[in-house]
């Protein structure tokens, strides 16, 4: 098992490379989706050893919730907003997988500096879910499309959520759906939200609303 769980690591950091390497909206949906999967099984495998109904229940509902749900309601954004790519980034492509190579290395660090994070199963699980939450934050201030800072705040959540289940422990089965449903709830307002900036200008840039006077 214990194969398993490096190999679906490592797919965890691969979704983030391609993810910060891609300009085409719906291929980051679906890394989004892929990450979302593989988060699912994640789930089961981290904590084979302890496994029980409520991680099943868990890995279910976050693996139809991240690989299936959020990726429709993001997929349905993109058509209604008729955008395909993001053009000009705050920062190049080829620049983002250069950091993103930098926030792994840089999470290396830190999981090393504390022995607490170091008792994962796998001593590469916790620098990929803290380059997961650092690649989040970059989607989120390095693009300008509003789409892809909503999937970057789902990025964010992604690695909060593989943190937790490694490192965290035991939490109420309800505390962990919550969390779910907040990010449900969070993805379906960005929808509306950018659906309304797009049909008042016509755009999604979102550095672009910086612009406007009150």
């Amino acid at each position: 098992m214990q194969q398993w769980l490096e190999l679906a690591t490592v797919l965890l950091f691969i979704t983030n490379m391609v993810m910060l390497g891609l300009s085409e909206l719906g291929g980051i949906i679906r890394m989004v989706a892929v990450q979302g999967i593989l988060l699912g099984i994640f789930t089961l495998i981290a904590r084979v050893d302890a496994l029980s109904a409520r991680l099943i229940i868990l890995g279910l509902v976050s693996m139809g919730l991240k690989g299936f749900v959020f990726p429709f309601l993001l997929s349905r954004d993109i058509r209604e907003a008729k955008v395909r790519r993001e053009i000009e980034p705050f920062v190049g492509y080829a620049a983002s997988i250069v950091i993103g190579l930098l926030m792994l290395a840089a999470s290396m660090w830190i999981a090393a500096r504390f022995p607490m994070l170091t008792s994962a199963s796998s001593p590469f699980v916790i620098p990929v879910a803290l380059s997961t939450v650092f690649t989040g934050l970059f989607l989120v201030i390095s693009r300008r499309k509003a789409l892809i800072q909503a999937i970057g705040y789902l990025v964010f959540e992604n690695g909060i959520y593989m943190f937790d289940i490694v490192a965290a422990g035991e939490i109420p089965l309800l505390v962990e759906f919550g969390v779910l449903l907040d990010v449900f709830v969070a993805v379906f307002v960005m929808g509306i939200a950018i659906n309304h900036i797009n049909r008042e200008f016509d755009h999604i840039d979102a550095d672009q609303l910086s612009s406007l006077k009150g």
